[in-house]
């Protein structure tokens, strides 16, 4: 079963809301993963705006 992605924070979702944006719309159409382990840290998830540790979808629809 492909996991579903929130569609405005793009991050992977277990439940019914996103744990990051509070969200309820998800989406299964996903391309790409990026996992970040240290958001501080992390220059890509600076670029992209990404202040949470997590499992992300580079391109959801």
């Amino acid at each position: 079963m492909k996991k579903k992605v929130c569609r405005k924070c793009k991050l992977f979702v277990e439940g019914n809301m996103c744990p990051v944006c509070k969200g309820n719309q998800f989406s299964l159409n996903w391309q790409g993963r990026l996992h970040v382990l240290d958001a501080n840290k992390s220059e890509i998830a600076n670029k992209i705006e990404i202040k949470v540790n997590g499992e992300y979808a580079i391109k959801a629809r």
